[in-house]
């Protein structure tokens, strides 16, 4: 998978988040590696030299590690003399010239993740705000990493359902089709991650000209994605022709996003509650698509928009 590596990008941007809402001038961290029992500096933020890039802190030993073993945030005011932790990783510390010295942790679904630091260069206490900060930096970090979770169970169940339409799969299997690209299209968006994003994107392409390959192919017609076709009159059988298949068609991306939502069968306010939008929204991108694709009907919409390949 294109990836500058995992969490990187969400890390790194929490990192910035917390520095910004603390005046922190150092910020720093890693995600646990396998096996739970250590965790791995990966970002850096502010930092004057690289003495803690990619150092390795074990469960229980530092700030850091005492952090990882309690799932808690944790802080010292002079980490060099601190008694309330173990002094493994003083050396790096007294490098960067750090002195108070804050951890928070990253857990998600009870998992411990990862780990944020945020440090000063002088011995001087770091109050709630700055913690309260660096503990709201660590939530984004969780929810952007549970959503790739989410983006790359959407991935398996998407190319799951595209060996099904390919392997001339039935309704069930369409519906499947159709279910999967509505997700990623929802989630697309809230991806930290531009690699990650745009492989949602191709996944959620692919999806979409599904139903077009089964005909180049000479198959027969996938159901529930071309009942136009017993007739050549457009919508509402109006007389108008229908656009021919794959013929381009300008909808702007929320615009397929609430469509795509609609031909799973969803209302407008389910569509709102999925895309995190008001159904006021989703009602104006409902009618702006229908008017591009000549439509009168939701249901015509989601027949033209699938004749155009814009979805499943």
């Amino acid at each position: 998978m294109a990836s500058d590596g995992v969490g990187s990008v969400e890390m790194r941007a929490a990192l910035l988040r917390l520095r910004r809402a603390t005046g922190l001038p150092v910020a720093f961290g890693g995600l646990v590696e396998s096996g739970g029992r250590h965790m791995r500096i990966s970002e850096l933020s502010g930092t004057a030299t690289g003495a803690l890039r990619a150092l390795a802190v074990s469960s229980g030993n530092g700030l850091g590690g005492k952090t990882l073993a309690l799932s808690r945030p944790c802080a010292v005011t002079d980490y060099s003399v601190s008694r309330q932790i173990s002094h493994e990783y003083d050396v790096a510390v007294e490098t960067e010239g750090l002195r108070s010295v804050l951890a928070v942790p990253v857990v998600v679904r009870r998992r411990m993740r990862g780990v944020l630091y945020g440090a000063l260069r002088s011995a001087q206490p770091l109050g709630d705000r700055m913690l309260g900060a660096a503990v709201a930096a660590a939530r984004d970090v969780e929810q952007a990493l549970v959503v790739r979770e989410e983006a790359h169970a959407l991935l398996a169940a998407a190319g799951a359902a595209d060996v099904g339409q390919e392997s001339g799969a039935g309704a069930a299997a369409w519906e499947q089709v159709r279910e999967a690209h509505a997700e990623l299209r929802a989630l697309a968006p809230r991806v930290a991650d531009p690699a990650l994003r745009t492989e949602l994107l191709a996944a959620c392409a692919r999806l979409a000209t599904a139903a077009t390959r089964p005909r180049e192919r000479g198959a027969a017609v996938v159901p529930g994605a071309g009942a136009s076709n017993a007739s050549s009159a457009g919508p509402g059988g109006r007389g108008a022709p229908w656009p021919p298949r794959g013929a381009p068609v300008s909808l702007a991306p929320r615009e397929i996003d609430v469509l795509a939502c609609v031909a799973t069968g969803a209302t407008n306010a389910t569509a709102a509650d999925h895309l995190g939008v008001r159904p006021e929204t989703v009602k104006g991108y409902l009618r702006s698509a229908m008017r591009k694709l000549g439509a009168h009907t939701r249901l015509e919409a989601v027949v033209a928009a699938r004749r155009a390949g814009l979805l499943p």
